[in-house]
């Protein structure tokens, strides 16, 4: 009730704010509780221990019972908040399986979206309410940070790896999106919009596209920059199938597996000899420094696009990237 009058937290505009808020709370009053008590404490045992009282100093021996009261209520706080935040992370940082993707580009100084569908959008990102949004982040200069107050998502973009967030929004209407890592001279301005629309509209958004599809767009840049040559999937082929690889594990030639996922597929275009497939020979030139992240992602895009029936569709964001 207080809140309608004095603004003390913005609004709930996602399935996750109202968690996030009632933690919040917890914390709060637990440290006004705990400065009230330790507070009162002092000036009570300031009156009644004064000097003028008590002008000579009596020993006084411990309490067993009452020490271990007060190391086992905190610790006992401690874990309850310890617990509680860890389920709540854990569950931000796992996207719903079959989430809307959206890939983001942070540059100073401003926030370029690419929908799957192909739309494009530079500060601006439309999303239908109550649907599962799953954000793919990557920087392309310096460490930004995506943060939406009324979604209570905040998140590190970094350079040179992509990081994840998702969101379900509640409520149809205009977000604000701010950068809360220093980012240079226009931090302050790094600013943009989440624009949560009625399904309808949001279609009626969706069809005013012309282009292609991302994912058509990255295999229109794999034939042209000759990557279908080695990895035609055809057998003898110098590099390896691509089709069911994104989600599945892949043996490389020290013995490991790993997950390939949008970091790995990244890393094998700009770092080919990082992580080569067993069976297969150091030849693929890098792209690095030749292809932008848009690009990139449209790579990453058209690799996910050929996956089997072995990979998780629409992926689970965890904390560094991996699926």
């Amino acid at each position: 009730m207080l809140s309608k009058y004095i603004p003390l937290w913005p609004e709930q505009a996602s399935t996750v704010a109202g968690h996030m808020d009632l933690l919040y709370v917890f914390l709060v009053l637990n440290t006004i509780f705990f400065t009230v008590l330790v507070a009162v404490m002092v000036v009570a045992f300031s009156i009644k221990f004064r000097k003028s009282k008590h002008p000579v100093a009596v020993q006084i021996e411990g309490s067993v019972p009452l020490e271990i009261f007060w190391s086992a209520v905190p610790l006992g706080i401690a874990m309850v908040i310890f617990v509680w935040a860890a389920v709540l992370y854990f569950h931000l940082m796992r996207a719903p399986r079959e989430s809307m993707e959206v890939y983001i580009t942070g540059k100073q100084w401003m926030w370029k979206m690419q929908h799957p569908t192909g739309q494009r959008e530079i500060n601006q990102l439309h999303v239908p309410v109550n649907t599962n949004v799953r954000l793919t982040m990557i920087s392309q200069d310096v460490i930004h940070s995506f943060f939406v107050p009324e979604f209570r998502i905040k998140h590190d973009v970094l350079p040179g790896r992509y990081t994840y967030a998702w969101f379900n929004a509640t409520k149809p209407g205009t977000y604000h999106i701010f950068c809360t890592e220093y980012c240079g001279t226009k931090h302050s301005g790094m600013i943009g919009e989440v624009i949560v629309m009625e399904p309808a509209a949001y279609q009626l958004w969706l069809s005013g596209s012309t282009g292609g599809s991302l994912a058509q767009e990255g295999e229109r840049q794999f034939a042209s920059l000759g990557c279908v040559t080695c990895h035609s999937g055809q057998p003898g082929a110098r590099g390896p199938n691509l089709e069911g690889v994104f989600g599945s594990n892949v043996k490389i030639s020290d013995g490991r597996s790993v997950t390939a996922d949008e970091n790995y597929v990244r890393e094998s275009i700009l770092n080919p000899q990082a992580k080569i497939v067993a069976g297969y020979g150091p030849i693929m030139p890098t792209f690095a420094g030749q292809i932008s992240e848009e690009t990139l992602i449209q790579l990453v895009a058209f690799v996910k696009s050929k996956q089997g029936t072995g990979a998780k569709a629409g992926g689970q964001a965890t904390p560094g990237g991996k699926q």
